[in-house]
């Protein structure tokens, strides 16, 4: 038994000093490593009106989105992404008819959106509400909207579009919170900073 123990040792010693080389070189197989699923974020601030002759305007996203910044409860992302949801919602949003991307299902939240970026399908507002004279990316042409008592038909351009959702409800707030720190709906530069350069388009 005695002669026995010496090359036993010997393969075991042998069989673990190879097993430890093999794991320590670099052609060693190994498990892959399980991908870390990283959550988009919404972007923290927007710059808006970049070339606006008043200055551009910093608009802090996540704010806004967070609950931090509301007229009676959170702000939801369909107050201004209001095409990210389905058809059926748009009959409680007059005058918005136009949903994208087409026959969606689904409403934007962020969560939809921490979820999967690409299929929360969320549109820029200059996607539709292009600069005045210019064609938007997902649309033929710019939005327009027609007065029922006039006739009038206004083009909804980006600027159209932003003082009218922006300033909308600033006033709400302002009405209803005397002592709000809300930019005032009637002073353009309580949310334009005075730095674009002359000679430029809104």
């Amino acid at each position: 038994m005695r002669k026995l123990l010496p090359p036993i040792l010997v393969v075991v010693f042998m069989t673990t000093g190879f097993l430890i080389v093999d794991t320590l070189s670099p052609s060693a197989q190994r498990m892959p490593k399980s991908p870390q699923v990283h959550k988009k974020e919404i972007p923290e601030v927007i710059v808006l009106a970049q070339w606006s002759k008043a200055g551009k305007v910093t608009f802090n996203h996540k704010r806004h989105n967070s609950g931090e910044y509301n007229a009676g409860g959170p702000i939801l992302c369909i107050e201004c992404h209001h095409t990210a949801q389905p058809d059926a919602s748009l009959i409680d949003v007059p005058p918005h008819k136009t949903v994208w991307p087409a026959g969606r299902t689904t409403t934007l939240t962020a969560e939809l959106y921490a979820e999967n970026p690409i299929n929360a399908g969320v549109a820029a507002c200059r996607d539709c509400h292009a600069r005045s004279g210019t064609k938007p990316k997902l649309l033929a042409a710019i939005p327009t909207i027609k007065d029922p008592d006039t006739g009038t038909v206004a083009t909804i351009t980006n600027e159209t579009a932003f003082h009218s959702a922006c300033d909308q409800c600033h006033f709400q707030i302002s009405f209803q919170y005397t002592r709000s720190k809300s930019p005032d709906a009637t002073n353009c530069a309580s949310c334009h900073q005075a730095t674009a350069k002359k000679g430029r388009k809104v």
